[in-house]
């Protein structure tokens, strides 16, 4: 059952979405300071935080994800650690492992678990498809339970926790693609452009020369688990959530009314974790916008990044240079926005 806001707090509530715009403008304020552009990613990442998902960056090397990721650890007072993923990389390089210790005094000896460096808040999982498979499922626990079982024994991840995942859309030699099952996993799927001409001038002149910049925390950790719970909250009318499965319902080519160029161009569609994620997703960008309601358009401000890594295109889609998001925004057009429901 959806939880609503009462009467009597709704003045609270309000004012605490004004108090996180006005934190969130500061963050993006002091993010620039470090990182030039970018600002649809720092939106897509800060939605992603604000719904308890994760993100997966795609983009080419130099693009500022590592700056980015670290920088939101610092600016949010969270934990960061960085896991390169390599093809020798194990799945105790990441979770951890028990050794065995010996008591000095009485020589017994037991099990002692020493923490992988998935033990933080904010986790960049570097170039994650250059990891087997063996290894990458080794985050899928993390990633959807919040938890770390090792020996039977379960530990639970220290809140918020937040996976942000990168990997290189050139090189694919020696590289694993992620199973579809991980890639459920992640919220956002978010893709980042080479900076326009200015702005790589900027970036130029900003890393070329000593410079200090005080990166004070504007967040910690109690805040953004009490904006998380505000975003979960928030109330979503039937139509809207209804629109929301029907977009996710529409890229499945084998339902029974799928429209000629889904059956044509897609292999298959999203899941049930796509609508959950919208809706979510949808509610964090209600939020920021200062709304305590959520929109169709709030729905299809988030369907990119979202659907994007959740379909899987045919042959004949790629032969003819279509992307996923080329279809989405297809979709957006023709799936029709319900009424709202009459009380």
């Amino acid at each position: 059952m959806v939880e609503l806001f009462d009467e009597a707090s709704l003045n609270d509530d309000l004012r605490e979405v004004q108090a996180l715009r006005k934190k969130l403008r500061l963050l993006v304020e002091r993010l620039h300071t470090v990182i030039v552009g970018q600002d649809r990613v720092i939106l897509e990442t800060i939605l992603s935080l604000l719904s308890r998902g994760h993100v997966l960056l795609e983009g080419v090397p130099g693009l500022a994800k590592t700056l980015l990721v670290k920088t939101l650890g610092e600016l949010m007072s969270l934990e960061f650690n960085r896991i390169q993923f390599t093809p020798d990389l194990m799945p105790t390089d990441i979770i951890g492992t028990e050794i065995i210790e010996e008591d000095p005094d009485t020589g017994s000896r037991n099990f002692k678990f020493i923490q992988g460096p998935i033990f933080c808040q904010i986790l960049l999982a570097d170039e994650i498809n250059r990891t087997p498979p063996k290894t990458q499922s080794a985050l899928l626990e993390a990633m959807q339970e919040k938890t770390v079982t090792v020996g039977g024994v379960s530990r639970k991840l220290k809140p918020p926790f937040f996976v942000m995942a990168t990997q290189n859309p050139i090189e694919q030699e020696g590289t694993y693609p992620l199973p579809e099952a991980q890639m459920d996993r992640f919220l956002m799927n978010i893709k980042l452009d080479y900076p326009t001409a200015d702005q790589e001038e900027n970036i130029v002149l900003m890393t070329t020369v000593e410079r200090a910049v005080n990166l004070e925390p504007v967040f910690d950790s109690a805040e953004i688990l009490n904006y998380q719970k505000l975003v979960a909250k928030l109330p979503v009318a039937r139509h809207v959530a209804r629109y929301a499965v029907s977009l996710v319902a529409a890229t499945r080519p084998r339902a029974e009314h799928a429209l000629d160029f889904v059956r044509q161009y897609i292999t298959w569609g999203a899941g049930p974790r796509a609508s959950q994620s919208l809706v979510l997703a949808a509610k964090a960008h209600a939020i920021i916008r200062e709304r305590l309601h959520t929109s169709v358009e709030d729905i299809q401000a988030v369907a990119l990044p979202i659907m994007r890594h959740r379909i899987k295109l045919s042959f004949e889609a790629e032969s003819e240079g279509l992307t996923v998001d080329d279809l989405v925004q297809r979709l957006m057009k023709v799936v029709p926005i319900p009424e709202p429901d009459r009380k």
